[in-house]
Parts: structure tokens; sequence; C-alpha cells
């Protein structure tokens, strides 16, 4: 039986068992991560010099197994072996992987690491799982289902919200970013509070209405965003370009312009 399917309007939509077969192995391929979190792991440098990790790769054999599994007639562009696929033109349907998405955070042990699995069709973020398992807070979102944010506390539906009366809460990246050009971006608006975060947990910020907008002004990848964006997207939110696009993905290269995430308007 095949996992995706299209509803009476054509819409695709993922059967309830692929799904929970495809959160089942994020959350495995958290486990596998934090083993390694758990032991003493060597660093290696990637050739554009970004770190990576034996759970980088140990993540990333579960991901791919699994989608490969559930289905196997889509495509997956996974970040640790996207080597072949960045001068190929993005196919109408595929999955985007980051198997440790934040991995300065990993490093420095601060939690703030995720996994992010997104299926993209037509250019757009259609389903989205942001785990972070450290902070064992799993975010999700696909066609047809309200997103949800499942901690210890249990699971509840994540909506953005509207900018208070008080103005925008702000989040930047804990790791990266340029302070002086987030400051420009920010000139005119009015802004109440400002907040830190690692890896897509920006986005998930936002989606479940703790933040307000989040403005990501360095190079990102498309696996770096997508999950997090659809997560985002489903709550009501928006992600665009410095021109106002809204951020598309299949792009050549998989490489990001600077963009914007907003909560609801």
């Amino acid at each position: 039986m095949a996992a995706l399917i299209a509803d009476s309007a054509g819409a695709t939509r993922i059967r309830h068992e692929a799904f929970a077969e495809i959160v089942q192995a994020v959350r495995d391929a958290g486990d596998a991560v934090l083993e390694v979190y758990g032991s003493g792991f060597d660093v290696e440098s990637k050739a554009d010099g970004s770190p990576v990790t034996e759970a980088d790769r140990r993540s990333e054999e579960i991901l791919v197994a699994a989608l490969e599994g559930v289905t196997p007639e889509v495509p997956i562009v996974a970040e640790e072996s996207a080597g072949d696929l960045l001068g190929r033109p993005a196919p109408q349907m595929f999955w985007l992987v980051d198997p440790l998405d934040g991995t300065k955070e990993f490093i420095s042990r601060n939690g703030e690491f995720t996994i992010n699995v997104a299926l993209i069709e037509d250019g757009s973020p259609i389903l989205g799982l942001v785990l972070a398992p450290a902070l064992q807070r799993l975010f999700m979102a696909a066609p047809g289902m309200t997103p949800l944010v499942e901690d210890e506390s249990g699971r509840r539906e994540i909506a953005a919200r509207s900018i208070p009366p008080e103005g925008a809460t702000v989040v930047s990246s804990r790791s990266h970013g340029d302070a002086e050009a987030l400051e420009r971006f920010l000139q005119g608006r009015k802004i109440a509070a400002s907040t830190a975060a690692g890896s897509s947990l920006k986005f998930c910020v936002v989606a479940a209405g703790q933040a307000d907008i989040y403005p990501r002004l360095g190079r990102t990848m498309e696996w770096d965003t997508a999950a997090g964006d659809a997560v985002l997207r489903a709550a009501g939110g928006r992600v665009e370009d410095l021109e106002g696009r809204v951020l598309r993905y299949g792009k050549p290269g998989f490489d990001n312009p600077h963009f914007v995430a907003f909560g609801r308007s």
C-alpha cells in the first residue's frame, strides 16, 4: 500500500501508519545521536570546514534506510551524502534530511541540536519533523494534521501568534550570525525582547508562539531549514527571503538566500 496518497482535491497526504514509521525512525536516530553524545566522540572537519561527528553518520544511516523503506519511490537528499546531487535538477517531490543540525551545539553539549526530516513537493515543505533528542522535544507537521509538539508534558497543538502590542520577540542564532546586520535589519521595528537558540529550534520557537521573528542573515542549506519551515507554515507562520518572496526548495546547489521567519500576520 502506497504511503503517499492524493486526497479528493489532489493534495498529497501521508498515511497514518507511514507517518508513524517515520516518527519512530526519527526517534531511533535521536537515540543513536544521544549514544554518541554521551561518549568521548571525535570531531572531524568536512571540505567546507564545518564539523561532523559519528553521530551525523549514524543518524543519517537510520533515517535514509527508513525513508527508503516507507517511500521507495521518493528520492532522498541528505546532508552527509548530498554531494552527487548538488549539480542536478531537483525532483518534483523529495525528502530533505539533516541528521544532526547544530553540530556546534552538539559539540558544546548545550542540548540545542536537532534531527530534521522534511518532505518537499513542488518547492514547498509539506511535512516536517524536528526532534531535539537531548531536550526530549519533538515538533511535527504533516498534510491534514494540526502541528504538534510532544515532550515530557505530553502532546499538544501549537500555533504561531500575532505580534503583541508591546512589540516582537526576536530569536536569533546562538552560534552563527552577524550582530551588526541583525541590528540594521531590526531598525524601525518595535522589539520587546530578544532570545537565542540553536539549530532549527528557532523556527519551532516561532511556530509555538514563543517568538515572532527569526532573521537569518547568513548562509544556510535547505536541509537546515525545511523541517522547521514546514512546522512553522503549518502553525500559521511564513518564511521569506529579504525581497518578501516565500522561501522555495530544490534550488540549484540547495543553498538558501538570507531569510526571515515570521509568526502569524
